[in-house]
């Protein structure tokens, strides 16, 4: 028998029907032909994933408007992943989320007390001497490595700007995965895609 539903928020259904448009929408897409194809076990997981996006932004929605949160003055994504290191750092359903502006004021009132020290910052920068270090121009156009590493005084901010971002994806991360694991219920067939107790998870060890 078929459920009419794959997951509850905060008791809420998410209606399968939701998860039928939402693989519509990508079938139609520009992308099609790379999708895997429906009732295989790559197509489960596709529809697994597919629910994780969508209780994923109601978790989102339900806690931006419990903190009177609507997205106005939200950072924009470019500031909170700046490259495609800080979209693996925080997952690729966070990351999802975070097109929304409504997700991106919650990430910005979530991790807002996050900080980091000074010894933090020197200490990257002498495990990481060169991470920051400005290229110099070489023959032919070419640009060539430092020759000899920068002060810390010259690249903290630079280093301190990128061990926050971090630190901040890290903490919204796990904030985000408590709250799904306190409100959200999966129903069986559409559980996490990572989910090791389900049949289409293929990844051993």
């Amino acid at each position: 028998m078929r459920l009419d539903h794959v997951a509850t928020v905060a008791g809420f259904p998410v209606a399968v029907a939701d998860v039928d448009a939402r693989e519509t929408r990508l079938r139609d897409g520009p992308q099609a032909n790379a999708l895997p194809a429906p009732g295989t076990s790559e197509g489960r997981q596709l529809r697994r994933w597919l629910t994780q996006l969508i209780v994923t932004d109601q978790v989102v929605a339900a806690e931006a408007a419990a903190r009177g949160l609507d997205g106005d003055g939200a950072p924009s994504e470019i500031d909170l992943l700046p490259d495609a290191t800080a979209r693996l750092e925080i997952g690729s359903i966070a990351a999802a989320a975070l097109a929304d502006p409504r997700a991106r004021a919650l990430f910005a009132d979530v991790t807002a007390d996050v900080d980091i020290s000074a010894d933090d910052v020197a200490a990257y920068h002498a495990r990481n001497p060169l991470r920051f270090a400005p290229s110099r121009a070489g023959s032919h156009g070419w640009r060539v490595p430092p020759a000899e590493d920068p002060p810390l005084d010259e690249v903290r901010p630079a280093v301190a700007q990128h061990l926050l971002g971090a630190a901040r994806r890290r903490a919204f991360r796990v904030w985000l995965d408590a709250r799904r694991a306190a409100v959200v219920q999966l129903a069986p067939g559409y559980e996490h895609p990572g989910d090791p107790r389900q049949p289409d998870n293929t990844h051993r060890h």
